[in-house]
């Protein structure tokens, strides 16, 4: 198995696990200032074509909000599912795409295929770069002062450090992290040492994962397979997609059932009792399936859990999941 293959199985076997989460972790994921270390998937995409060769395959708009900004959406196929979603950091010399570790291969096969080389050269920096989450709302701050520079705002993309080699953005109003820093791995090494030794703490992929569950934001290989539309996994809510742009893949669809139609089912929020993970993942209401759990973390005295549930069912609904109580909630949590 290679590299990339490795890190792609750890990535899934990670985010496909129920775990427990103690409540006084909440605090610093809130309000405080973690950081995690991660190896996705990174791409430098530049040339004079770029911003037209992109806004044609992202759902949202990456011409609007203009150099320095952050932008959150998905690549679909021509039926308007997801290939995958990401984050793309724009500046005058280019952008950079962050995806997940597993979509690594799809998404070099989607550029390369669509991406004409005298306009739009790609470049995969996964091997050589990591990039820092922070989480709470104190982490900005924080980083800050370990940096020694002034962080971008909510939505807002910045070069920094020595030679201006690192990249940091703000996180956009509904993300699940406060900030995010793209460097070589041996300088973010060192980064967040300095952010560690400025009185915060180093978080662990849990803590990751536990951030996105409450902000009610959904992953690829759990709440996004090969068959989900973006308007079932809330990416009206998250501001992941633009109806007033050009036009971009799998566009007619997305249109089609934000004007005129529905999806039958989508990303809701789930309370349930106990604390134990779940043995059987389908939702039932009145005997009927109704979802099913995508991802759950288990606090000392309950469950808060991400579920694809039919549209007919409420919140507030009183359902059961492996024989015990849930409820459906609003998100984000």
């Amino acid at each position: 198995m290679d590299k990339h293959s490795e890190a792609s199985t750890a990535y899934l076997s990670a985010m496909q696990l129920d775990f427990p989460y103690s409540s006084s972790r909440l605090p610093s994921l809130r309000h405080g200032a973690l950081v995690v270390e991660d190896a996705p998937a990174v791409f430098r995409i530049y040339g004079p074509g770029a911003l037209t060769c992109l806004q044609g395959l992202l759902t949202n708009d990456l011409a609007a909000p203009g150099d320095g900004s952050l932008v959150y959406g998905a690549m679909l196929s021509p039926k308007g599912m997801i290939l995958f979603d990401a984050w793309v950091l724009r500046e005058t010399s280019g952008f950079t795409v962050v995806t997940s570790a597993c979509a690594r291969t799809a998404a070099v096969e989607l550029f390369r295929r669509t991406l004409p080389p005298r306009l739009a050269k790609l470049a995969d920096l996964t091997d050589t770069h990591r990039v820092a989450w922070f989480l709470g709302a104190a982490a900005p701050e924080r980083l800050a002062r370990a940096a020694g520079v002034s962080i971008p705002g909510h939505g807002n993309v910045l070069r920094m450090g020595p030679g201006d080699r690192w990249l940091a953005a703000g996180g956009t109003p509904t993300a699940p992290f406060t900030a995010l820093l793209i460097a070589e791995t041996e300088e973010l090494a060192d980064l967040t040492r300095r952010f560690e030794k400025s009185g915060s703490a180093m978080g662990e992929t849990r803590d990751l994962t536990a951030s996105r569950i409450l902000a009610g934001w959904p992953a690829l290989g759990r709440e996004i397979d090969d068959k989900t539309l973006p308007p079932e996994v809330r990416f009206d809510e998250l501001g992941g997609v633009s109806y007033t742009k050009g036009c971009y893949t799998g566009q007619e669809t997305v249109a089609r059932i934000h004007f005129r139609g529905h999806v039958n089912r989508s990303l809701r929020g789930l309370t349930i009792e106990g604390d134990a993970p779940l043995t059987d993942r389908a939702l039932m209401l009145a005997g009927k399936d109704v979802g099913g759990v995508r991802s759950a973390l288990f606090l000392e005295d309950r469950g808060m859990a991400l579920a694809m549930v039919r549209r007919e069912v409420e919140t507030g609904a009183a359902l059961t999941v492996g024989g015990r109580n849930a409820q459906v909630v609003a998100l984000p949590f």
